[in-house]
């Protein structure tokens, strides 16, 4: 969407502060024996703290509150009864509806002890977003985003993910434009002020081929390669830098 008002801006805060705080009280939960479903019901009871709704289960009918990947797990993970064990890389993705308006945010916990490669690979997925937020300014074009995150994962060794995207958002989950993750000359569209959209790097340290599992949800790599995912919802502003709606500051 684009920001038409005051009060779109500040629906828009309302969201993205709730999605925040229910990342924050979920990750503090990630430990070695805790389940996904466990997981995902601290996050719906932090979302019914706040009166939100989980979006992904109200647009779309997600079995779950939020969307848990592990390892090779790349998006859209349903929780359930898998235990955590040391040396996981949990991807944890909210994303929250509060008075019709939506946010959306990613992070990658690892269970320690971690392997370095799966810190190298969760500290590069960040890096390639602090990245895309930097590139995302007012009369850019739009693959100005992906060119600096494809820069970042591409210098580190690892891969992007390609079919999996950032998108515009704000009155449901997924609106235009899809904000790709690498330079595509042909996603020239202008960056425009108030438009609010996610940008998220999806990487993986090798194989950049997809598969989808048997329940319909869960993507992950064909060939097992761990994967990292960091995701913010902002807003184009007229200068300077975006405005993060789910940074929880």
């Amino acid at each position: 969407m684009s920001i038409e008002s005051e009060a779109d801006l500040q629906g828009l805060q309302r969201a993205g502060r709730v999605v925040a705080v229910t990342l924050a009280e979920t990750r503090r939960a990630v430990e070695p024996g805790v389940t996904t479903a466990e997981l995902d019901a601290v996050a719906l009871a932090v979302l019914e703290r706040h009166g939100a709704r989980s979006a992904p289960a109200l647009v779309y009918g997600f079995p779950g509150a939020i969307c848990i990947s592990v390892n090779d797990e790349a998006v859209h993970g349903v929780p359930g009864a898998r235990r955590l064990v040391a040396g996981d890389a949990v991807t944890l993705d909210v994303t929250a509806e509060l008075d019709g308006y939506m946010a959306d945010a990613a992070v990658t916990v690892l269970v320690p002890p971690s392997a370095p490669l799966a810190a190298r690979l969760v500290q590069t997925a960040e890096t390639a977003l602090s990245d895309g937020i930097a590139a995302a300014r007012a009369g850019h074009p739009l693959n100005a985003i992906g060119r600096a995150v494809g820069r970042t994962v591409d210098s580190a060794g690892f891969a992007v993910l390609r079919p999996l995207t950032g998108h515009g958002i704000g009155r449901t989950i997924h609106e235009a434009p899809d904000v790709l993750n690498y330079d595509e000359p042909r996603n020239r569209g202008r960056l425009t002020p108030g438009l609010v959209i996610t940008i998220e790097p999806i990487i993986s340290a090798r194989g950049q081929a997809l598969r989808q599992d048997a329940d319909g949800w869960t993507v992950r790599t064909r060939d097992g390669s761990l994967t990292a995912h960091a995701e913010h919802t902002v807003v184009v502003t007229r200068r300077g830098t975006p405005l993060v709606l789910t940074s929880g500051a």
